[in-house]
Formats: C-alpha cells, structure tokens, sequence
C-alpha cells in the first residue's frame, strides 16, 4: 500500500510541475498599472524638432508602485518624470520626449518607421518608500513589465481624435507642473493643538508692548 501511495504522488507532483510553466504562459502577472494610451505614444509628425508626447499612468492596484520608464534610445529620447511612486488610485499624466529624425528612401514623412521602443515597467514597494531608479536592479525577479509601447505619429495639420486627446493630456501635464512650481498658498494662521491658534503678529506686537512697558518702567527708575 505504502508503494502504491508513493507512485500516486510521484505523479501527481509530475503532473504539477508540469502544469506550473503552462499555467503562468497563460495568466501573466498582472499589470499594477493602467495606461492611456495603452499601447502606443502618439507624435506630431515635425521632422528636425523635438516633439512630444503623453501617456497617463494609473496605480490600479492596492499596493504601492514604482514606475519606471525605459527606452532605447536614451539621448534623443526621455519622459518627465521618468518615474516615481503611485499610491493606491493615484494617476499622473507623464511627458515623453522625442527628436523627429528626417524620412529617408523616399519615405512618405507620416509613414517613417522608427526603431525606437518604449517600456513601462512596475514594482511593488511598501509605503513609505522613497522612489530611486536603483530599486528595479535591487528587486529584479519582482519587476513587472506594464507595456512595450509603439511610436505611432500624427500629421499636426490634419484633425483628428488622437490628436485631440494628445493636446488635451499635454496641457494637463502642462498645468501640473506649473502647480508644482507655485508655492504653498498661505491658508492662514497655523493652528497648534486644539483651540490654539498661533497668530505670529499678534505676538510680535505684545513682546514690542512689553518691551516698551520695561523700557518705560526703568526710565521713570531712573
């Protein structure tokens, strides 16, 4: 019987390992991040400049994220920011910049092929975590690829709903970033503990009163 038994699990644990690498071939881990886009990076179409582009990243997850931004074309190509730590819920819309190289072969400019790739890549980290890119090499086997994205370029001159949407989230980044350069707006006295209400001026004028009390008192001494 104790054979037996033993000849079950043997191939039962077969059967198992062979299952497990077909298993995850199938369900991929799943994606911590949500991508608009979600599969390519729209450019106007303005050969010898610099144009850009936007993507809006999402943590869908219930953890925190690290985000990472890749490419391989690193000096003619980068994104801001090029990555960051998203709380739970948290979006953010990213720039992503790129020169416009000439066509070539007598290539119709709208239909120039680029072998220039993009990638977002995730991590899961604990809150409290302060975002370095150094994280991804310390964390390898952890690191999830979000999505390897495709240039895909737009005519500036011709209307259309990508280009559109791209004007749109562009002047969405646009507009955060200048709310980050502002400085924290004044919101009045700060309150300290319950009640208590610290109001700097207030107690500028008393100290000056009292000093000119003291001041007052020793001259009358005198």
């Amino acid at each position: 019987m104790a054979a037996a038994d033993h000849r079950k699990r043997q191939q039962s644990d077969g059967k198992l390992s062979w299952l497990c690498p077909f298993t995850k071939s199938i369900f991929p881990a799943k994606r911590r991040l949500r991508l608009d886009p979600s599969n390519n990076l729209y450019f106007p179409y303005e050969p010898g400049k610099q144009a850009k582009s936007a993507i809006k990243i999402k943590n869908t997850s219930k953890s925190f994220v690290a985000f990472k931004f890749q490419t391989t074309a690193p000096k003619s190509c980068y994104m801001r920011p090029p990555g960051g730590i998203l709380v739970p819920g948290e979006s953010l819309i990213a720039t992503v910049f790129k020169f416009i190289e000439q066509p070539e072969n007598n290539e119709k400019p709208i239909d120039q092929k680029t072998k220039v790739k993009f990638k977002i890549i995730s991590l899961k980290v604990k809150e409290g975590t302060d975002y370095v890119p150094e994280l991804f090499d310390e964390q390898k086997d952890k690191v999830s690829i979000e999505r390897t994205l495709k240039v895909v370029f737009l005519d500036p001159e011709r209307p259309s709903p990508a280009l559109d949407k791209l004007k749109r989230q562009l002047a969405q980044a646009e507009a955060a970033t200048e709310a980050e350069k502002k400085p924290p707006v004044d919101t009045g006295p700060k309150v300290v503990g319950e009640g208590l209400i610290v109001d700097e001026w207030k107690e500028r004028r008393e100290r000056y009163l009292a000093r000119q009390q003291v001041e007052a008192v020793d001259s009358v001494k005198q």
